[in-house]
Protein backbone atom coordinates (compact mmCIF):
# COMPACT_ATOMS: atom_id res chain seq x y z
CA UNK A 1 0.00 0.00 0.00
CA UNK A 2 2.84 2.64 0.67
CA UNK A 3 4.18 1.56 -2.48
CA UNK A 4 1.13 2.18 -4.51
CA UNK A 5 1.07 5.67 -2.49
CA UNK A 6 4.50 6.99 -3.28
CA UNK A 7 4.28 5.60 -6.85
CA UNK A 8 1.29 7.62 -7.06
CA UNK A 9 2.76 10.80 -5.83
CA UNK A 10 5.71 10.31 -7.76
CA UNK A 11 3.86 10.01 -11.18
CA UNK A 12 1.72 13.28 -10.24
CA UNK A 13 4.73 15.13 -9.61
CA UNK A 14 6.57 14.40 -13.00
CA UNK A 15 2.45 15.17 -14.80
CA UNK A 16 2.89 18.03 -12.93
CA UNK A 17 6.14 19.12 -13.66
CA UNK A 18 5.58 18.24 -17.95
CA UNK A 19 2.67 20.43 -18.14
CA UNK A 20 3.98 23.28 -16.08
CA UNK A 21 7.39 22.99 -18.77
CA UNK A 22 4.59 23.10 -21.71
CA UNK A 23 2.84 26.18 -20.43
CA UNK A 24 6.37 27.90 -20.20
CA UNK A 25 6.98 27.00 -23.98
CA UNK A 26 6.02 30.48 -25.64
CA UNK A 27 3.15 30.43 -28.24
CA UNK A 28 4.09 30.07 -31.83
CA UNK A 29 3.42 32.33 -33.98
CA UNK A 30 4.48 35.55 -31.87
CA UNK A 31 6.01 38.83 -32.20
CA UNK A 32 9.27 38.75 -32.00
CA UNK A 33 10.37 40.89 -29.03
CA UNK A 34 13.51 43.53 -29.15
CA UNK A 35 16.68 42.03 -28.68
CA UNK A 36 20.12 43.68 -28.22
CA UNK A 37 22.85 41.91 -30.34
CA UNK A 38 26.65 43.50 -29.20
CA UNK A 39 29.79 43.24 -31.15
CA UNK A 40 33.20 43.07 -30.34
CA UNK A 41 34.28 46.34 -31.84
CA UNK A 42 31.75 48.16 -29.37
CA UNK A 43 28.85 48.81 -31.90
CA UNK A 44 25.54 46.93 -30.59
CA UNK A 45 22.55 46.37 -33.43
CA UNK A 46 18.64 45.92 -32.61
CA UNK A 47 16.79 42.97 -33.70
CA UNK A 48 14.15 45.06 -35.26
CA UNK A 49 16.65 46.89 -37.85
CA UNK A 50 16.80 43.79 -39.48
CA UNK A 51 12.96 43.57 -40.17
CA UNK A 52 11.77 42.47 -43.43
CA UNK A 53 14.20 40.19 -43.79
CA UNK A 54 13.94 35.98 -43.10
CA UNK A 55 15.89 36.06 -39.65
CA UNK A 56 17.74 33.11 -38.51
CA UNK A 57 18.50 33.99 -35.07
CA UNK A 58 21.15 31.56 -33.42
CA UNK A 59 22.17 31.49 -30.10
CA UNK A 60 25.45 29.59 -30.22
CA UNK A 61 28.16 28.84 -27.87
CA UNK A 62 31.44 29.82 -29.39
CA UNK A 63 33.15 26.37 -27.93
CA UNK A 64 30.68 24.11 -29.19
CA UNK A 65 31.22 21.44 -32.16
CA UNK A 66 27.43 21.47 -33.14
CA UNK A 67 27.27 25.08 -33.15
CA UNK A 68 30.38 25.57 -35.18
CA UNK A 69 29.24 23.20 -37.84
CA UNK A 70 25.85 25.17 -37.49
CA UNK A 71 27.64 28.24 -38.59
CA UNK A 72 29.80 26.91 -41.17
CA UNK A 73 26.32 25.73 -42.63
CA UNK A 74 24.60 28.96 -42.22
CA UNK A 75 27.52 30.76 -44.36
CA UNK A 76 26.80 28.42 -47.11
CA UNK A 77 22.89 29.36 -47.05
CA UNK A 78 24.03 32.56 -46.80
CA UNK A 79 25.75 32.30 -50.33
CA UNK A 80 22.68 30.87 -51.79
CA UNK A 81 19.99 32.50 -50.15
CA UNK A 82 21.24 36.35 -48.86
CA UNK A 83 20.46 38.04 -51.92
CA UNK A 84 16.63 37.37 -51.59
CA UNK A 85 16.60 38.67 -48.28
CA UNK A 86 17.89 35.88 -46.02
CA UNK A 87 19.33 37.12 -43.21
CA UNK A 88 21.30 34.63 -40.82
CA UNK A 89 22.97 36.19 -37.05
CA UNK A 90 25.05 34.66 -34.43
CA UNK A 91 24.68 35.53 -30.81
CA UNK A 92 27.13 33.67 -28.87
CA UNK A 93 26.41 33.91 -24.98
CA UNK A 94 28.95 30.90 -23.17
CA UNK A 95 30.40 32.43 -20.01
CA UNK A 96 33.08 35.33 -21.92
CA UNK A 97 31.90 34.84 -24.98
CA UNK A 98 32.69 38.44 -26.17
CA UNK A 99 36.69 37.55 -25.97
CA UNK A 100 35.64 34.23 -28.23
CA UNK A 101 33.65 35.86 -31.04
CA UNK A 102 36.43 37.31 -33.43
CA UNK A 103 38.36 33.69 -33.37
CA UNK A 104 34.80 31.71 -33.87
CA UNK A 105 34.22 34.06 -36.91
CA UNK A 106 37.88 33.87 -38.17
CA UNK A 107 38.40 30.00 -38.13
CA UNK A 108 35.31 28.92 -38.86
CA UNK A 109 34.60 31.26 -41.72
CA UNK A 110 31.12 32.87 -40.89
CA UNK A 111 30.12 35.32 -43.41
CA UNK A 112 27.74 36.61 -41.50
CA UNK A 113 27.05 39.25 -38.44
CA UNK A 114 28.45 37.37 -35.51
CA UNK A 115 27.19 39.37 -31.80
CA UNK A 116 26.94 37.91 -28.56
CA UNK A 117 25.35 38.94 -25.15
CA UNK A 118 25.35 37.74 -21.80
CA UNK A 119 23.48 34.66 -21.14
CA UNK A 120 20.01 35.82 -18.45
CA UNK A 121 18.55 38.46 -21.55
CA UNK A 122 19.32 35.06 -24.49
CA UNK A 123 17.40 32.77 -22.06
CA UNK A 124 14.82 35.48 -21.33
CA UNK A 125 13.90 36.12 -25.19
CA UNK A 126 13.89 32.02 -25.35
CA UNK A 127 11.26 31.74 -22.49
CA UNK A 128 13.47 29.17 -20.48
CA UNK A 129 14.55 29.72 -16.80
CA UNK A 130 17.31 30.23 -15.83
CA UNK A 131 17.46 26.99 -13.72
CA UNK A 132 16.29 24.59 -16.90
CA UNK A 133 18.45 22.54 -19.17
CA UNK A 134 18.99 23.89 -22.44
CA UNK A 135 21.22 22.53 -25.56
CA UNK A 136 22.73 24.59 -28.00
CA UNK A 137 22.47 25.89 -30.83
CA UNK A 138 18.86 27.61 -30.00
CA UNK A 139 17.22 28.77 -33.30
CA UNK A 140 14.70 31.33 -33.76
CA UNK A 141 12.87 31.70 -37.08
CA UNK A 142 11.43 35.17 -37.16
CA UNK A 143 9.49 36.07 -40.42
CA UNK A 144 9.61 39.61 -42.60
CA UNK A 145 7.14 41.13 -40.62
CA UNK A 146 8.80 40.37 -37.20
CA UNK A 147 6.98 37.41 -35.92
CA UNK A 148 8.90 34.26 -34.58
CA UNK A 149 7.46 31.39 -36.45
CA UNK A 150 9.60 28.56 -35.04
CA UNK A 151 11.89 27.92 -32.34
CA UNK A 152 14.43 25.33 -31.19
CA UNK A 153 12.80 23.87 -27.97
CA UNK A 154 15.10 23.93 -24.81
CA UNK A 155 16.23 20.41 -24.90
CA UNK A 156 16.51 20.74 -28.54
CA UNK A 157 14.92 18.92 -31.88
CA UNK A 158 16.64 16.96 -34.20
CA UNK A 159 14.20 17.39 -36.80
CA UNK A 160 14.08 21.27 -36.04
CA UNK A 161 18.63 21.36 -36.68
CA UNK A 162 18.94 19.60 -39.79
CA UNK A 163 19.81 21.34 -43.25
CA UNK A 164 16.71 20.20 -44.93
CA UNK A 165 14.24 21.71 -41.60
CA UNK A 166 16.48 24.91 -42.52
CA UNK A 167 16.15 25.12 -46.23
CA UNK A 168 12.67 24.84 -45.60
CA UNK A 169 11.92 27.71 -43.72
CA UNK A 170 13.82 29.89 -45.47
CA UNK A 171 12.40 29.08 -49.03
CA UNK A 172 8.48 29.26 -47.02
CA UNK A 173 9.46 32.09 -45.33
CA UNK A 174 11.49 33.71 -48.32
CA UNK A 175 8.18 33.06 -50.42
CA UNK A 176 5.88 35.64 -48.28
CA UNK A 177 6.13 39.12 -48.88
CA UNK A 178 6.82 41.32 -46.15
CA UNK A 179 3.30 42.72 -45.41
CA UNK A 180 0.18 40.84 -46.11
CA UNK A 181 -3.02 40.28 -45.08
CA UNK A 182 -3.12 36.51 -45.46
CA UNK A 183 -2.31 34.41 -41.82
CA UNK A 184 1.45 33.24 -41.97
CA UNK A 185 1.61 29.44 -41.87
CA UNK A 186 2.96 27.67 -38.43
CA UNK A 187 6.29 25.88 -37.84
CA UNK A 188 5.75 24.65 -34.51
CA UNK A 189 8.54 23.54 -32.37
CA UNK A 190 7.01 20.48 -31.12
CA UNK A 191 5.60 19.32 -34.59
CA UNK A 192 8.53 19.35 -36.91
CA UNK A 193 7.97 18.01 -40.65
CA UNK A 194 9.69 14.88 -40.81
CA UNK A 195 11.60 14.69 -44.31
Amino acid sequence: MRFMRTAALLMSAVLLQAVVLQAAVPPIPRHAPEFVIHFPDGSQSLLSSYRGKVVALLFVYTTCVHCQHTSQVFTKLTAEYGARGFQPIDVAFNDMSNLFVKDFVKEFGITYPVGFSPKEPVLDYLGIPVYDRYVVPQIVWIDRKGNIRSQTPALGDPELLKESYWREMIETLLKEPAESAKKPAVHKATSAKKT
